[in-house]
């Protein structure tokens, strides 16, 4: 289609004119020719209505340009420049469609945003359904409480873990923010402990009722399973070295070496400490609880932290024949065992790693 005669015309005539409602009109009509064969345009064709675009909404006023920015908000091939025009508009009416939807927008765009427009252009952002990490660092840092809010029960935001550090640390004392951060899956176990620590007592209850019946089948049978298992923790915790064994592990980690080949070798060597420190350094659970989890005679519950862990099936299986869990699997055992920890998701383990901190804060804090 030759579109760029014809379309420069057009502009022509609207600019001459000096009507307002010449240059609405013509806005809208290059608007529609646009979105209607949107699909069909290369990108050339679409330079041209980035030219003719970005000479229209220099001359209209912001109720024709939000306009403009509602139908060009969700179009994918959407004039780059004009985009980025709209985004950057000091008026959120006009800038927010764009800012909440237009995948034309890079990271950088963003993040610039971010850094040089208003707290409302900041709160539009927050509202996109998918945001990388970089992006929500810029936005944590520039972000008031409602970013943070609206950030935290956004399920497209990624995080980093500061990002995350940050909104643990600024949900003390705000049980909403408190409870849309301990409902996202992805927040590491770290620093999901040290929220509930922070946490009230009705945040801990609400977690529980929202965390429990998404997986109540498989989960609920899993912590029933293991709870009788907790009077031990004390018992088991004074029978072995922590202390260095958590040193060790964590200078592998630093040094990039702490993964599954780490755990293997430590099992093996009966190193059941070393074992107990590299898990609960790799999934983030409390140390205590992955001791629990591993002495437990009931097999689900030690699958569950090694899974977390994202450890390899033989290394799995050297755990549960291992001495330090005190028990010998037959072969009937060993492949029924490999069939449930295939069918476990990681994201299923961490839940329930997640479900089970809950219940023991909320006992401890009972107590």
């Amino acid at each position: 289609m030759s579109v760029g005669v014809s379309l420069i015309a057009e502009l022509e005539d609207a600019i001459q004119s000096g009507s307002k409602d010449k240059r609405v009109d013509t806005l809208r009509r290059i608007t529609d020719l646009f979105i209607t064969d949107a699909d069909l345009l290369n990108d050339k064709q679409i330079e041209v209505f980035d030219d003719v675009l970005g000479h229209l909404i220099k001359r209209n006023e912001a109720k024709a340009l939000a306009e403009l920015s509602q139908r060009l908000g969700p179009v994918k091939n959407a004039p780059v420049e004009v985009v980025r025009r709209l985004a950057c508009d000091d008026n959120i009416i006009v800038a927010e469609p764009i800012l909440t939807q237009s995948t034309r927008l890079t990271d950088n765009d963003l993040i610039e945003i971010t850094k040089t427009k208003t707290q409302a252009h900041v709160l539009a952002i927050s509202a996109r359904p998918a945001i990388a990490t970089l992006v929500t660092d810029a936005l944590l840092e520039r972000g008031d409480r409602q970013v943070y809010h609206r950030l935290a029960a956004n399920s497209g935001a990624q995080f980093s873990e500061n990002g995350f550090a940050t909104l643990v640390k600024q949900a003390e004392g705000d049980d909403r923010l408190a409870e849309s951060v301990g409902r996202r899956i992805d927040v590491p176990l770290r620093l999901f402990r040290e929220l509930l620590f922070r946490a009230t007592e009705p945040v801990h209850n609400r977690l529980l009722a929202f965390v429990g019946p998404n997986d109540r089948d498989r989960i609920q049978q899993i912590l029933v399973s293991i709870s009788e298992d907790a009077s031990h923790e004390a018992t088991i915790q004074s029978e072995h070295d922590y202390a260095t064994a958590t040193a060790r592990m964590l200078a592998m980690q630093s040094q990039g070496k702490l993964k599954d080949a780490a755990i293997f070798e430590a099992v093996k060597a009966g190193r059941y400490a070393d074992v107990v420190a590299g898990i609960s350094l790799l999934c983030g659970a409390p140390l205590s609880l992955i001791d629990i989890l591993l002495q437990s005679k009931h097999r689900e519950a030690s699958l569950v932290p090694c899974k977390a862990a994202d450890l390899a099936w033989p290394t799995v299986r050297l755990i549960l024949n291992g001495q330090g869990a005190g028990r010998k699997m037959s072969d009937q055992d060993r492949d029924r065992a490999e069939g449930e920890y295939k069918k476990l998701s990681r994201v299923s383990a961490g839940r329930v790693l997640r479900f089970w901190q809950i219940r023991r804060t909320a006992n401890c804090a009972a107590a």
